[in-house]
C-alpha cells in the first residue's frame, strides 16, 4: 500500500538557514498492517504523516500509495485521495462541539455530496464500528467525554471507507485508562475489518498497541521491528 523510498524534508528558515527533517526514510507498508511511527518531538515523524496524508511533499525521494507516485498527482487529484483513500484522527478532535455526533459524521459525505439516506446509514455503521451505540447520536459533540468524542473522530475518519487511515497522537489529550480504550478500537478495526491504520506516537505504551514499530531520530529510521521480535529481543537481553 505504502512505498516510502530515500524520502527527504528540507524547510527553508529564511535565505541561508534550512532544516532537514527527513535525511533519506524508506520503509513499505503492507494493505492491513498496524504501523506505529515512534519518536520524540522534533524527530521527523509528524513531517513524515503529513506526506503520508498527501499534505505536503518530499523535497526528494518517492512516496507511493496504492502504486502511484504521489508527487506526480495534480492538487485536485490530491484532494479526492486525502477525501477518498485516507481517513484522519487527530490529537485534537476537530470536531464541532455544537453539532451532533451524527452530524459530525456524516459532514464529509455532504461535501461529496452524498444522498442523504446514504450518508446516515454509512455514519451509523462507521460510529458503531467505532464502538459507540445509538443512545449516543444525537448528543452534541461537547457533551460527551473525551473517550467517547475521539472515538466519534475516528467513526469520522472511516466513513468514507478509506484504505488507509492516520492517526496522528490520538491519545494525546486523554488520561491514560480512556487513551486504552481507544486504543483498543483501533485494535478491533485493524483485527476485525483488516484497516491498515498508521500511528503517530511518542509514547512506547501506545505504540506497543501495534504490530509493528518504526522508531525515527533526528529524521533517520533507527529501528524497524514486529513488536514480537521488539519484544524477543528484549527477553533475551
Amino acid at each position: 500500500m505504502i512505498e516510502i523510498k530515500n524520502v527527504t524534508k528540507t524547510y527553508s528558515e529564511g535565505t541561508d538557514v534550512a532544516f532537514q527533517a527527513l535525511r533519506g526514510v524508506s520503509f513499505t507498508i503492507e494493505d492491513g498492517e498496524f504501523v506505529a511511527i515512534m519518536g520524540p518531538s522534533g524527530s521527523g515523524k509528524s513531517t513524515l504523516m503529513h506526506i503520508m496524508g498527501a499534505l505536503d511533499t518530499p523535497s526528494s525521494g518517492l512516496y507511493e500509495l496504492d502504486g502511484k507516485d504521489v508527487s506526480t498527482l495534480s492538487d485536485d487529484a490530491l484532494a479526492d485521495i486525502r477525501k477518498t483513500k485516507i481517513g484522519f484522527v487527530f490529537q485534537s478532535f476537530n470536531l464541532l462541539p455544537r453539532t451532533t455526533v451524527l452530524r459530525n459524521v456524516m459532514l464529509p459525505l455532504v461535501y461529496a455530496g452524498i444522498d442523504s439516506a446514504v450518508r446516515e446509514k454509512k455514519a451509523t455503521d462507521s460510529l458503531i464500528a467505532a464502538g459507540l451505540d445509538k443512545s449516543h447520536f444525537g448528543h452534541k459533540s461537547n457533551e460527551l467525554s473525551g473517550g467517547q468524542i475521539q472515538r466519534v473522530a475516528i467513526a469520522r475518519a472511516l466513513v468514507n471507507d478509506p484504505t488507509l487511515i492516520l492517526a496522528d497522537e490520538p491519545t494525546g489529550n486523554l488520561d491514560s485508562k480512556t487513551g486504552e480504550i481507544v486504543m483498543g478500537t483501533f485494535q478491533k478495526l485493524n483485527e476485525e475489518q483488516g484497516r491498515t491504520i498508521v500511528l503517530i506516537t511518542h509514547e512506547l505504551d501506545v505504540a506497543e498497541h501495534a504490530k509493528r514499530i518504526i522508531f525515527i531520530k533526528d529524521g533517520l529510521i533507527q529501528s524497524d521491528k514486529s513488536n514480537h521480535q521488539r519484544r524477543k529481543a528484549n527477553t533475551n537481553s
